[in-house]
């Protein structure tokens, strides 16, 4: 089911690592640590405002919850508790690290309302984990997922694509990976270089080299079609556009539509598979569910200038028939040569 949340960001507090591509500050726009007055005076003004309070969480984002000092995190659940039991709030979403997860931590969370627990994966390649100074390897996002698992909370997974040290076939790897543990969402986080960072120095020094932007969409529009298709909601793809990113970026794959451009990349591919080389002179027809009809067409118009490049057409119908961003190739006579 999908939730609304009311964000509360705590900028990388008690993350151990200083992981390569990391600035939170600047990924949360915040660099103030809440206390839990302040997280309660969010709720007390932002959540009577609420429509669907059955379906909104306290969400705690931007560092690493349960790597918190233990007595400070109990004190941020605390204050939001008076929220929780009045029914202004369904639950609290929190985002931590794999080995900041045991069986002890999450029950403890689950006590106190959690209801969803979001794990920053990035790979499930060690060799990868490693170059990126992530400080835990690829067995622990198992073993975290299964105790977020056994105390009945929703799990989500966050991977990042284009690490330094991955390849494309490790980024499908690990989306497969993620597949196995049974997500109910997850965030797809394509690497962006940001000033400061240990990876600001290797792109600038000429050991990382990044693919370009248009390999990284074909990339991220596979990983989407493989959690579609497993029916896992992904809750995100790209960065969320803040001007923070746009002027700390030094490189990378940043973009304010990034995600259309990655399911129109997919809708193209799920054409192609179709046609195969299409033939010139010939119109081919796919019918779209409405509400995907521009990702059909593309960012720019780019699938239809695909088609136009190879001397085809290409003409969509809507067709509120159609599920998710489903193209099928229409047969009837409107695929016949154009006159």
């Amino acid at each position: 089911m999908k939730h609304s949340n009311l964000a509360v960001f705590i900028p990388h507090l008690g993350c151990p690592h200083r992981c390569s591509f990391c600035d939170q500050h600047c990924i949360s726009g915040s660099t103030h640590a809440p206390s839990p007055e302040e997280v309660a005076a969010l709720c007390r003004e932002a959540l009577p405002a609420v429509k669907d309070p059955a379906n909104t969480q306290i969400a705690f984002f931007g560092g690493s919850f349960t790597a918190l000092p233990r007595a400070y995190m109990l004190r941020l659940l605390e204050a939001v508790q008076p929220f929780l039991r009045t029914g202004q709030a369904a639950g609290i979403r929190i985002s931590t690290r794999p080995d900041a997860m045991d069986e002890e931590t999450a029950a403890l969370l689950h006590a106190y309302g959690v209801t969803a627990v979001e794990l920053g994966a990035q790979s499930l390649s060690d060799a990868v984990l490693a170059a990126n100074h992530r400080g835990h390897i690829a067995r622990e996002v198992y073993r975290a997922a299964a105790c977020i698992r056994a105390q009945g909370m929703e799990l989500g997974l966050q991977m990042m694509t284009g690490l330094y040290g991955s390849t494309p076939e490790t980024d499908l790897a690990t989306g497969r990976e993620c597949l196995s543990m049974q997500p109910d969402t997850m965030r797809i986080y394509p690497t962006v270089v940001l000033a400061g960072t240990a990876l600001a120095k290797l792109y600038a020094s000429g050991a990382y080299r990044m693919m370009p932007l248009s390999d990284m969409i074909d990339l991220c529009a596979q990983l989407l079609e493989l959690f579609y298709g497993a029916g896992i909601r992904v809750i995100r793809c790209g960065l969320h556009a803040q001007d923070g990113i746009s002027e700390s970026r030094v490189a990378g794959y940043y973009h304010p539509a990034f995600r259309e451009l990655c399911e129109s990349r997919m809708l193209l591919r799920r054409m192609q598979d179709q046609t195969g080389t299409p033939q010139p002179g010939h119109t081919y027809v796919f019918r779209v569910h409405p509400s995907w009809l521009s990702r059909g067409i593309g960012h720019q118009g780019v699938n239809r200038a695909w088609f136009a490049q190879r001397g085809a057409g290409l003409r969509l119908i809507q067709d509120p028939a159609c599920g998710m961003g489903v193209c099928i190739r229409d047969t009837g006579k409107e695929t016949l040569a154009c006159t």
